[in-house]
């Protein structure tokens, strides 16, 4: 692909041979797509931007001007951003192409790409096996090659589950390392705009361009700009429990394997503990539950688009009744502060551990994906969150690499390992993952 409308025309074929199976985007911007891509190409070598050409698409959740931000989502169906998002602005002044939206579950409520309002999204790697959620179709789209970059967003693994279901790399930034402004948030203590690709190196550059300080969003690190650079990986911790969690032997052996690898490559494993690992789940809905319904109450169809309370699907029905459960005064004290103070503990037991090591490695989820034609309860769809929402509630960044592709009853499956680093550690935590790769 030797010119920027080249790129574009190629992953806008891509889109239309498989989007009717796939369900992944919900809005193709073909013609602006076009047109930018040929103002690109005029452009002198010299003044192109770092993401020159590169063709991005973003969850349905952030905004681009003019184009639906429906959250995927009867509630917003036909509303329009009026402004854009600072991620967009951001990529958009390095030269990338936005190429479309694409599809995720409601208002980024779930963990399986199963509860969308325009349907699911189907997993290019496997269409038996659910995508992983809510970031469905970020990850999806760069599993079936319609882009080049995604931009998701990840509450408590978001971006990473579906990463390691549909077979690529996967972002959580350290919380407040990319601005939130222009993104509708799912849950505001949580929430952090990720990066699925294909490339450790694609990763890298978008985080050099969108993970800065913004004067519009009051949560961003007060640290400079993130500038990639290579970390000596010396130490990586393994977490003391692990194994009993981990409900497939398939991804055991998948985690002992990478442990393997990275001793080959002269690291050191050591084992670490978080004594209230086991908790992670336990606190992190409650309070999941009491700031969606806090933050949903703005959808009241007064404004713009549809009464949520009317038109929102089960699952999303589900988490704001929660927390509007949780919120009362008979319950608050038993169920969100102690979710509060746990969160706390954890915080306090990561970085205690990265004073031993630089970074922690561990599955992405305890279990394989499962098949459409299975029925979950919400427990159990909660537990693929198990290890993911860890990094959430400590609000450490978090990387997946893919690792495998294993054959289960179900199909060929992909399995990615999860590594986590300190806040503000993106360059640990990339050097540590072209390591695991």
């Amino acid at each position: 692909m030797k010119t920027c409308a080249q790129r574009v025309e190629y992953y806008l074929k891509q889109i239309k041979e498989k989007n009717n199976e796939l369900n992944i985007f919900l809005e193709v911007l073909e013609e602006d797509a076009l047109k930018r891509a040929r103002e690109l190409d005029e452009k002198p070598q010299e003044q192109r931007g770092k993401l020159f050409g590169k063709c991005i698409a973003i969850k349905s959740n952030i905004f681009k001007e003019g184009v639906v931000c429906s959250c995927a989502s009867k509630t917003l169906e036909n509303v329009k951003a009026i402004y854009n998002s600072d991620v967009v602005q951001y990529v958009e002044k390095e030269d990338a192409i936005i190429i479309g939206v694409v599809n995720n579950d409601e208002f980024a409520q779930g963990s399986t790409g199963e509860h969308s309002y325009f349907g699911k999204t189907l997993n290019p790697k496997n269409t038996n096996i659910i995508p992983g959620g809510t970031s469905s179709g970020s990850a999806a789209a760069v599993a079936a090659s319609m882009c080049d970059i995604a931009l998701g967003t990840d509450t408590g693994g978001s971006c990473r589950n579906p990463a390691s279901h549909c077979g690529v790399f996967g972002l959580k930034p350290s919380y407040g390392r990319v601005s939130r402004y222009g993104v509708v948030d799912s849950s505001m203590s949580f929430d952090q705009v990720g990066v699925l690709s294909n490339s450790i190196e694609d990763m890298d550059l978008i985080l050099e361009v969108i993970g800065k300080q913004s004067e519009r969003d009051a949560t961003t690190l007060q640290i400079e700009d993130f500038t990639s650079k290579n970390t000596k990986i010396e130490k990586i911790g393994i977490l003391k429990g692990v194994d009993e969690l981990i409900a497939d032997e398939e991804i055991k052996k998948i985690y002992h394997n990478s442990i393997s690898h990275l001793k080959a490559k002269g690291v050191e494993i050591i084992e670490v503990s978080i004594e209230h690992m086991k908790l992670g789940v336990a606190a992190y809905y409650p309070i999941v539950y009491t700031e969606v319904f806090s933050g949903t109450r703005k959808f009241d169809g007064v404004k713009y688009g549809q009464n949520i309370n009317e038109v929102a699907q089960s699952e999303l029905q589900l988490r704001m009744k929660g927390g509007e459960l949780i919120t009362q005064s008979e319950f608050e004290g038993a169920y969100y502060k102690k979710a509060l103070a746990v969160r706390e503990l954890l915080k306090e037991e990561f970085q205690e551990v990265f004073t031993q090591v630089q970074a922690i490695l561990l599955p992405t989820t305890p279990k394989l994906p499962h098949s459409f034609d299975e029925t979950l309860t919400p427990e159990e769809e909660y537990a693929y969150d198990a290890f993911t929402v860890l990094a959430n509630l400590a609000g450490i960044c978090s990387g997946v690499v893919p690792k495998a592709i294993v054959e289960t009853t179900r199909g060929n499956t992909p399995i990615g390992m999860q590594l986590m680093c300190n806040i503000g550690e993106e360059n640990t935590l990339f050097s540590a993952m072209k390591l695991l790769k």
